[in-house]
């Protein structure tokens, strides 16, 4: 038997040898290929094309090698800065001649996000240059969007559906009491609710009075932005009676979109392809290319050079939930962003520092770290500012006290100030099925928190006074922040979140801007006449583009199912599956022994996740390729 288990070893440990010779290889050929590849293919005048494929985000995240042999392709988002750059660029190059946006694979994105696309296509408008836009199915976001297009195109199968803010939050106590199992929650703050789901059957008052004054906030902003675009767009129509809506056309959503004003003409993608080819000129590169001239958004941003003129601004991004380590990006890695501005203020070449923060808060130790290394380059004596994108509230608002000046959208969530903890235990579970607990103690303390026999009441007062005092500086932070009193402070704290043009009348904001006009305040605080932006963890990595490029495409095909059906069916489909992510969310948030958060649960839910990776099929190589390796 030794014999047999001498050989068995010596056989797997030559297959693990083998796996990893076939692993280097595979990809030292990969880089060597990229870095032999020919250059980019240049503009052709024509269209600017862009296909939203996924949702609009602040900050792609990065692919790792693990990631592709252990779980799967990446959905497909796009870069919100990226998109806007090539849009607004387009406007002034001659070799453009329209705009065209695909939204037939878009999942939506941030209402400031949103606007702000739309700023930029009503740029290219104003240039005289034409932005038309096509879809199956438009949802709010892409309403939003097509009202800033000369021509909005919808699927003669397809419509239109405005919903407006608002949904459903899943609630788990009476599943816990059931199951017997106890969840402790210690928090501070009348409406942080992000507890509510394990300590409820619905929601409090207090957090419906919260979320509705943020949803009749954003849905006044939209609407606003949306009439201004498309006058003759019968918003109170398409929303006060929609099944009378769309009866009117016969039952045909197409037609229906078309009477409110939300879109423009019906045609499937074939003729609209050629309505654009009518505009820029037909494509006759053959039967595989577009049927019009054009340029896709990622080779047309390769043409285009960045200033590098003047003083550097630098801009660390916090996108995603905050957690402790060196996650992301696409997550806020709390010890990856300080190590990226603690270099950056090491190595004296920024004028001064933007914060752009798109999060809904996180860990409490993860937030403090990126908070110390901003406060950290600021006694530097370097201005800092803050941009808040679509989401800065809890621990995203705890990373923005060092600002010097802070920005934000009208339609920004902020605030959320408070903290807590959930910790479940199991004691009346275990005992329901046999299992007793028992034990000798030394202090009042031994073997607490315990999840199996039950908290004690001294390790519940004592996690009780660490939340109370993580909520105390919380608060003196944004006090000392904001040049109040913390009873001030604590006022319109105690959890609660606020819009962005309220959040500015008191006190919590400065004022209104996105990020460009962080930055010419940077610039100005600094003495900078010229200056450029360097976002800080943004490299011209080719291995990295290269495992990006692999993901994509081969996160393609389930990108196509998880974008559901072009009708309202499909719709619902496609929402019951951002259900069952909600309700992964919740239940890791109680059993993932994350300690003390700073998370806000209802802004989390107001903006659109990336679906996770579909799995790779075994049928592809790189899902062949995964296998061998386990």
């Amino acid at each position: 038997m030794k014999f047999a288990r001498s050989v068995w070893k010596i056989l797997v440990a030559i297959k693990d040898g083998l796996v990893l010779l076939l692993l280097l290889l595979f990809f030292g050929g990969l880089y060597a290929l990229l870095t032999l590849r020919p250059a980019p293919a240049s503009v052709q005048p024509g269209a600017l094309y862009v296909a939203l494929d996924g949702p609009v985000v602040e900050e792609r995240a990065r692919v790792r090698p693990s990631q592709l042999l252990s779980g799967g392709g990446r959905m497909k988002s796009v870069q919100e800065r990226d998109l806007v750059r090539g849009i607004e660029a387009a406007a002034a190059d001659e070799r453009i001649k329209a705009v065209v946006l695909d939204l037939d694979g878009f999942s939506g994105g941030s209402q400031v996000a949103i606007t702000r696309i739309g700023a930029a296509m009503d740029t290219v408008r104003a240039a005289k240059k034409p932005v038309l836009v096509r879809a199956g199915l438009y949802t709010d976001d892409g309403v939003q969007l097509a009202a800033h297009a000369s021509e909005a195109w919808v699927d003669p199968l397809g419509g239109a559906l405005v919903a407006g803010p608002g949904g459903t939050n899943l609630y788990f106590k009476a599943l816990l009491d059931r199951l017997k199992i106890k969840a402790h929650v210690f928090k501070v703050g009348t409406y942080k609710s992000a507890v509510e789901p394990f300590t409820r059957e619905n929601a409090s008052p207090e957090s419906k009075e919260a979320l509705g004054a943020v949803y009749a906030a954003l849905w006044e902003a939209w609407q606003a932005d949306v009439k201004k675009a498309r006058p003759k767009a019968d918003i109170k129509l398409v929303t006060g009676d929609p099944v009378k809506w769309v009866a009117a056309s016969g039952g045909d959503a197409a037609k229906a979109a078309v009477a409110a004003g939300l879109v423009d003409r019906i045609g499937d993608k074939f003729a609209f392809e050629a309505r654009v080819a009518e505009i820029v000129g037909k494509n006759d590169a053959g039967p595989d290319e577009a049927v019009f001239k054009g340029t896709a958004l990622a080779t047309y941003l390769k043409d285009q050079t960045p200033s590098t003129e003047g003083k550097a601004i630098a801009v660390v991004t916090v996108a995603g939930d905050i957690v402790d380590g060196d996650a992301g990006p696409g997550t806020a890695g709390g010890d990856r962003i300080a190590s990226l501005v603690d270099k950056a203020a090491a190595s004296g070449d920024y004028a001064a520092l933007v914060v752009r923060v798109d999060s809904p808060g996180g860990s409490v130790t993860g937030a403090e770290r990126i908070r110390a290394a901003i406060a950290r380059m600021k006694a530097k004596k370097l201005p800092v500012a803050v941009s808040m994108a679509g989401l800065a509230a809890s621990g995203g608002y705890w990373v923005s006290t060092p600002a010097d000046r802070v920005f934000a959208e009208p339609a920004t969530i902020t605030g959320s100030i408070g903290i807590f903890a959930i910790i479940p235990s199991f004691e009346e579970a275990l005992g329901r099925i046999g299992i007793g607990t028992d034990g000798v103690r030394t202090t009042p303390l031994s073997g607490q928190p315990d999840v199996f026999g039950g908290f004690s009441p001294t390790a519940e007062a004592v996690i009780q006074q660490q939340i109370d005092s993580g909520y105390a500086r919380f608060v003196g932070l944004v006090a000392a922040a904001r040049h109040k009193s913390p009873a001030d402070i604590d006022r319109i704290a105690q959890g609660r979140i606020w819009d962005g043009g309220t959040a500015r009348q008191i006190g919590l904001v400065d004022e209104f801007g996105g990020i460009d006009a962080a930055l010419a305040w940077a610039a100005k605080a600094a003495g900078a006449k010229t200056w450029h932006p360097v976002y800080l963890g943004e490299s011209d990595d080719t291995f990295g583009t290269l495992l990006s490029q692999l993901a994509d495409s081969e996160g393609e095909a389930g990108a196509a199912q998880m974008a559901g059906g072009q009708d309202f069916a499909g719709l619902a489909a496609q929402r019951q599956g951002a259900l069952a992510g909600q309700l992964a969310g919740d239940l890791a948030r109680l059993l993932g022994g994350t300690g003390a958060q700073v998370y806000c649960l209802e802004c989390a839910g107001m903006k659109p996740a990336a679906p996770s990776a579909p799995a790779i099929p075994a049928s592809t190589w790189l899902g062949l390729l995964r296998k061998l390796a386990g």
